[in-house]
């Protein structure tokens, strides 16, 4: 398990998912996403089956308030087929995909989606990844900036119907 701290007053607690916590997962997903980009609950039982340790949960106390999940390939580029097909995981895959960076509302912009990324970061550079990708919406692309993701333009993906900028980050 891992523990880092907030504040004085506040401890983030980050762990890998278990498929008790997929329910949970599925009930941040929805929380966080629009119907047509958030995982169904049963995409997110599948992958949480299939890669558990690719989830990232940040707990308060007990509960779930952040998490990041994505499967590892080697092929360098996101696509939509990732967010269905769980089986494209590649354990020994060059790059980190990112499918998600969940934040439940009462609790963004205090630094709680931030530790979780920088423990997937951090987990990825130690499996000896080249590093991380994510898609991501115009109005977050200085967020992933700040950990060092660079801007590789418009994506191809169609997710949900909208437009996505893929960010990577190269160790």
């Amino acid at each position: 398990m891992y523990k880092k701290t907030m504040s004085k007053k506040t401890e983030l607690k980050i762990r890998h998912a278990t498929i008790e916590d997929a329910k949970k997962i599925s009930e941040l997903e929805n929380i966080c996403f629009p119907f047509a980009e958030a995982a169904s609950e049963e995409s997110i039982f599948r992958r949480v089956k299939t890669f558990p340790n690719h989830f990232w949960l940040g707990f308060d106390g007990d509960n779930l308030v952040s998490f990041v999940n994505g499967l590892a390939t080697n092929q360098k580029d996101l696509t939509d087929e990732m967010y269905e097909n769980e089986n494209l995981h590649d354990e020994s895959g060059n790059w980190q995909m990112i499918f998600g960076v969940d934040t439940a509302p009462d609790y963004r912009k205090r630094g709680f989606a931030s530790q979780v990324m920088e423990t997937a970061i951090s987990d990825s550079k130690r499996q000896n990844r080249k590093g991380l990708v994510l898609t991501c919406k115009e109005k977050l692309i200085p967020f992933y900036e700040r950990f060092g993701f660079k801007n590789e333009g418009l994506s191809s993906s169609e997710h949900g119907g909208e437009k996505w900028y893929q960010m990577r980050l190269e160790f």
